[in-house]
């Protein structure tokens, strides 16, 4: 059985990670290579359980424990900590928790839980056929829209430049439904400086062809016949605004345009990857 712990301070330290400590933060709560996450709601919990994420504790509602984060509660239980102790599950009253989290909890929970181990570019590219590259997206709730249209679209992995958010915060992970979870992703560089030049060169040295989605004189269409019959392709999407930089432009392979209507000239980021996955994916 699960040790439920009832909430009666809330400077208890064991409450940090849900309440006093950073992003940044909580990435190097742990080892450095590793850290802490949070998910958010049974429905992601659930998934991040699935792919093998290890929870450190749960906080919760208390009048949730028989009901919605029942199941949630018993697969933690199964779970132990790394000196052999049982997952804690904190609860409290629905008011208590939006004044101790300062937001009300999506469903009424909260899992924190250790980040999984970095992949390499090399790892996850390794038999792929179509691969996305956020540059610069800060974004969370773009970069979870992002990778939930990669998991349903066919988007064999996911690259993500060293200014991008990171896909594992509170927000880009609920945003995702937890499919950050389902599609594999790694970090194409140590440093901003190793983009565009350093990473489009690993890509090609990989044997992919760089496809830029940006409004361009020279683009092609999205349905072009030669785009669409490369082998492996990495679509690269920009950042909300001010999109691809000119130089990750000029030194890709094909410069993409979704055709627009009715004078629009252009699509929010999240949505212009979900159309780019759907035609480009690995259907």
């Amino acid at each position: 059985m699960a040790d439920i712990i009832e909430i009666t301070d809330f400077n208890d330290s064991a409450l940090d990670v849900y309440v006093r400590l950073t992003g940044a933060q909580l990435r190097r709560r742990l080892e450095p290579d590793r850290g802490i996450f949070i998910a958010e709601s049974p429905t992601v919990i659930d998934v991040a359980l699935d792919s093998g994420c290890e929870p450190i504790s749960l906080l919760t509602e208390d009048r949730l424990i028989n009901s919605d984060v029942r199941s949630i509660i018993e697969r933690v239980s199964k779970c132990t900590l790394d000196n052999g102790e049982a997952v804690p599950v904190y609860t409290a009253s629905r008011q208590m928790l939006t004044s101790l989290t300062g937001f009300e909890l999506t469903r009424g929970a909260l899992c924190a839980m250790r980040r999984p181990a970095q992949k390499t570019v090399e790892e996850i590219l390794r038999g792929a056929k179509r691969v996305a590259v956020f540059e610069g997206i800060c974004d969370s709730t773009n970069i979870g829209a992002l990778f939930r249209s990669a998991a349903a679209l066919h988007i064999d992995a996911v690259l993500i430049t060293p200014t991008c958010c990171d896909p594992l915060c509170r927000r880009a992970v609920r945003v995702s439904m937890g499919t950050v979870f389902n599609v594999p992703f790694a970090t194409i560089g140590a440093s901003p400086a190793d983009w565009p030049e350093r990473g489009l060169k690993k890509l090609s040295e990989l044997g992919f062809k760089t496809a830029a989605m940006a409004l361009s004189d020279d683009s092609v269409s999205i349905d072009d016949e030669a785009l669409m019959k490369e082998e492996r392709l990495a679509i690269i999407l920009g950042t909300e605004g001010d999109g691809l930089s000119s130089e990750t432009i000029k030194k890709c392979d094909y410069t993409v345009k979704i055709p627009m209507s009715n004078g629009v000239d252009s699509l929010n980021v999240a949505a212009a990857g979900a159309v780019a996955f759907w035609q480009l994916g690995n259907r």
